[in-house]
């Protein structure tokens, strides 16, 4: 079988499992999502507030940047997906200036990244699959200046510590959200998400 028709079989096997009424508008995210892992529970733990799949599709097309919490959900994302677009995707945490910067101010390399991450002009996509920091030092700078306008984020770190917490706090910040509640998350979970917005844009995938 070729890639596509493995894919295609492979959402066909998800839908006819799923167990869990979705809406239409969500359901190609968490389908992917679930393609990407081969876990259902996706289909119960994700959130998302209201018409943020088109909003965040509009941005897209808007040439949206995308910014990510790590190079490995970077790397998951469909560059040639973006470039239709015009949009791009980005991730600062392992730049030398960031880690030095980091270490002079006595702060996380998540939250100076976040900084330079909200400096970008035009619509912003934040995108955490690995690390919570990145959400809290979002969270923080939005309690100091109020929330960033033209941003959206997929909130979906994994993990044991403040991971919880910090999907918890961004559900509640405001901020227009795709987030997976509890401790399953990841980087690919992250990149699957970002995929299926870019797949479900008309022209994208031809």
């Amino acid at each position: 079988m070729l890639p596509m028709e493995i894919e295609n079989r492979s959402m066909e096997i998800i839908e006819s499992e799923l167990r869990v009424e979705l809406d239409e508008e969500i359901k190609p995210i968490v389908k992917r999502v679930i393609h990407a892992t081969a876990d259902f529970s996706f289909a119960e733990t994700m959130r998302f507030t209201p018409g943020i799949v088109n909003l965040m599709r509009n941005m897209l097309k808007n040439g949206a940047t995308v910014v990510t919490d790590t190079n490995m959900a970077l790397a998951g994302i469909s560059k040639s997906a973006l470039s239709k677009l015009g949009a791009k995707a980005l991730c600062f945490v392992a730049d030398e200036d960031v880690a030095k910067e980091a270490k002079q101010r006595g702060v996380t390399r998540s939250y100076v990244s976040m900084e330079r991450a909200l400096k970008i002009r035009g619509p912003k996509l934040l995108v955490c699959g690995n690390a919570p920091t990145f959400l809290l030092s979002l969270l923080e700078i939005s309690q100091e200046n109020g929330l960033p306008e033209d941003t959206a984020v997929v909130g979906v770190p994994v993990g044991f510590v403040n991971v919880v917490e910090a999907k918890e706090k961004l559900w509640q910040s405001g901020l227009p959200c795709i987030a997976a509640m509890g401790r399953r998350g990841g980087s690919n979970v992250a990149a699957a998400i970002v995929n299926a917005l870019l797949y479900g844009i008309e022209g994208v995938r031809a």
